[in-house]
């Protein structure tokens, strides 16, 4: 068997596993539901969230990673008490990962496409109607569809090829920094647009009455689910990077500076299109919408706005393909610990699945259109299991595994997380208390809120 790459740097692996975690939703979802739910005071609610719920999770599935130095795959057959039944999570995590990039890829594609269109200046001297009318067009070619998931699902391949160190971790190095200084000169531009005060006053100043006039209840489970799934913790796909790094560094800090990056990247996605809107009088929507539509009638009426648009294009493009080559790069490494294959060969047979099994979601949208379950196309059904079931009851997998004597122990995961410098994860009984008995219920709450959800739409 051949020896396990490790990274070559602590950046890399921050770099990577905050990747994984930021994606379309920072950029697409939290700034919306900030403004509708009361601007600061949401966000202090969601950081709250964010520690209590995301982080403990994030640190137990890196250890999970590290501490069997394996992926999902067989990192539960490393660690668990003789005789237990822990691993066959390993069927829903391989599923999850599969099932995400299912649909990912689709939208990945979308977003490549919008950079080339906006890089030939196919906006300018369009109308509010025909700019939407450019998403409708791109949303119902199935052929232009699959061009550009296969293009964005090979250069993901491509980059998994190359290696860890000389492919995922450098060129996810390169992206992420390009994609934070892309961030902050975006962020320039918008603050300075006439009115853009206003946007950042709608976006920033704690309003409790905006918040109370949309439902305090309602604003709680919007925090909730938002700060428990921006990570995407559940599914093994960070725990693959804690089995890539050494010891030398706690587990705790390294979940903080990634919740970090993770965090900063959807509050300054904020303050890029609350100025912009407020600056053109548009309404900053939420989904799709926001992105596709909104924001290119922004660019549209902004001075240079060709040059801006293809920047946040190709930031959004970056921010969904780091994502897609770190899911990759687990389902790569699954086939690699579970049979022990060769990197080329789990590329190109993982590669030929991935791509094939990422077509339904396009046809979702064109030929088979009129197929939907509940009301839910392919691509949303698709995001239901992944976000509504496997990422919460996933969590519960790993929460339990770390707290309780029938799976890891609380002692085994607390050696794990706490080897090395840096940051210790608190080892109090009131702690152990909360993670073993209340965390469970939270996550269970929020799983079954989604069910709820759905029902009342």
């Amino acid at each position: 068997m051949e020896k396990r790459e490790k990274f070559s740097s602590r950046l890399g692996f921050i770099l990577i596993s905050a990747g994984c975690a930021i994606g379309l939703g920072n950029v697409w979802r939290f700034p919306y539901i900030t403004g509708k739910y009361g601007g600061g005071a949401f966000v202090l609610m969601y950081l709250f969230f964010l520690v209590i719920l995301g982080l403990p999770i994030v640190v137990m599935e890196l250890s999970v990673g590290r501490g069997s130095q394996k992926s999902s795959a067989m990192s539960f057959n490393a660690l668990e008490p003789a005789g237990s039944k822990w691993h066959v999570f390993r069927y829903f995590s391989m599923a999850g990962n599969y099932l995400l990039m299912m649909f990912y890829t689709t939208i990945g594609g979308w977003m490549l496409a919008y950079f080339v269109k906006m890089l030939k200046g196919d906006f300018e001297g369009a109308d509010t109607a025909q700019v939407e009318g450019v998403f409708t067009a791109l949303t119902s070619d199935r052929n232009g569809m699959l061009f550009w998931m296969v293009l964005i699902s090979v250069a993901a391949l491509l980059i998994c090829s190359m290696g860890l160190q000389k492919g995922v971790e450098l060129i996810t190095k390169v992206m992420m920094s390009s994609l934070l200084v892309i961030m902050i000169v975006l962020v320039i531009r918008a603050v300075t647009l006439p009115n853009a005060a206003d946007g950042l006053k709608f976006y920033l100043l704690p309003d409790f009455g905006k918040m109370e006039e949309a439902g305090i209840k309602e604003a709680v489970f919007a925090a909730m689910g938002q700060a428990f799934f921006t990570l995407s913790v559940g599914v093994g796909s960070l725990a693959i990077f804690g089995s890539y790094i050494g010891k030398e560094r706690s587990l705790a800090g390294e979940a903080v500076s990634i919740t970090a990056l993770d965090t900063f990247v959807a509050v300054v996605a904020g303050l890029v299109i609350f100025p912009a809107c407020f600056a053109f009088d548009l309404n900053p929507g939420e989904g799709p919408g926001l992105v596709f539509v909104t924001l290119p009638n922004v660019f549209r009426e902004m001075p240079g706005g060709r040059v801006w648009g293809s920047l946040f294009f190709l930031f959004m493009t970056f921010a969904a393909l780091s994502t897609i080559v770190a899911v990759f790069q687990n389902i790569i490494q699954f086939a690699r610990d579970l049979w022990d294959w060769p990197l080329r060969r789990s590329v190109i047979v993982n590669g030929v699945l991935l791509i094939l099994l990422s077509i339904p979601c396009v046809l979702g949208m064109t030929d088979w259109s009129s197929f939907t379950i509940g009301g839910k196309n392919i691509m949303d059904i698709e995001d239901f299991i992944v976000s509504n079931n496997l990422l919460p009851l996933g969590s519960m997998v790993y929460l339990l595994f770390c707290v309780t004597r029938y799976g890891w122990g609380w002692d085994n995961f607390l050696k794990e997380a706490n080897a090395g410098a840096g940051m210790k994860f608190p080892s109090g009984r009131g702690v152990r208390f909360y993670l073993t008995f209340i965390l469970p219920l939270i996550v269970f709450v929020i799983f079954i809120q989604g069910y709820i959800s759905m029902i009342m739409k």
